[in-house]
């Protein structure tokens, strides 16, 4: 598994053109774009898409009814050559099924399964169609199943690699406050300030009944004030709070955590890192090397 990743970054409308020949299944064509029988398509099942509004589905489909599916669904062949896999363009499928579509314009891909899946985020983030848990899920699913690093992931996607790392570190947070995120009721950045929280789920529940900012939230999660925690002894001193963001804001960049104390005499820096990998990218930060 040692493969190194395509760039697949450059876009979906690059791919147009590049189709595999379909010999099983009943396919009309027009302008380079294939016509395929909505019955024909199964869902992804590695798709990292996982909810889908009701709401903005139905309005999906009355748009289809009056105008017609607008842009390809991407698909590739399965073992029976009268089924294809969605690789992207769930929401056009389901929608195009409410509306009673016959068939839908498809482009056909003959792709293995990481590059499948690589399509399938490259659309999705393209087109702001993740929440930021389903983005964190599919990165790791990448890792876990393709063997990727941090590094080969920002490469694919045209992404940052602090914004794979940052990304990533959803998945540390219990499974009660990646609903309140896959729900949108609480941010991405409100998310990652609860990671090394005592007690994540109560911080979240607060700072979503609260209204409270990012910056807010930062304090709070680092003084641990909050019933059913430790409260800081009377001798404690409650940290600065400019201090706490501008900690959070470099663990942000970096993705990695970081400390930082200063005093008349100065201060001190710390970054920790668990991995030879992490230090390597300290270092090409710190250099300015590429």
């Amino acid at each position: 598994m040692n493969e190194k990743p395509t760039r697949l970054g450059r876009g979906l409308a690059a791919l147009i053109g590049d189709m595999a020949t379909v010999e099983g299944a009943r396919v009309t064509e027009s302008g380079g774009i294939k016509r395929l029988p909505v019955d024909f398509i199964i869902a992804n099942r590695s798709n990292p898409r996982r909810t889908f509004n009701d709401e903005q589905l139905e309005e999906l489909t009355n748009s289809i009814r009056e105008k017609g599916v607008m842009q390809p669904l991407l698909v590739r062949p399965s073992d029976d050559p009268n089924i294809f896999e969605l690789i992207a363009g769930e929401r056009r499928w389901r929608a195009s099924q409410r509306a009673g579509l016959h068939d839908v314009p498809v482009i056909i891909r003959d792709v293995n399964d990481k590059e499948a899946l690589e399509l399938a985020i490259i659309e999705n983030v393209q087109r702001a169609d993740l929440n930021p848990l389903e983005e964190a899920m599919g990165y790791g699913q990448l890792i876990e199943q393709f063997e990727y690093t941090q590094q080969d992931l920002a490469q694919v996607i045209g992404k940052s690699r602090s914004h794979v790392a940052n990304t990533l570190r959803l998945l540390r947070l219990p499974e009660d406050v990646r609903e309140m995120v896959s729900s949108g009721s609480l941010t991405a950045g409100h998310a990652r300030t609860l990671i090394t929280a005592e007690d994540p789920a109560t911080l979240a529940r607060q700072i979503v009944s609260g209204g409270l900012s990012v910056r807010d939230a930062e304090a709070l999660s680092q003084q641990r004030d909050i019933a059913g925690t430790k409260k800081p002894s009377a001798s404690a001193s409650v940290r600065d709070p400019d201090t706490v963001a501008l900690e959070r804001r470099l663990a942000d960049a970096l993705g990695l955590s970081v400390s930082l104390s200063h005093g008349d005499r100065g201060g001190k820096l710390e970054i920790r890192y668990k991995t030879l990998e992490q230090l390597d990218g300290i270092c090409l930060k710190l250099t300015g090397s590429n």
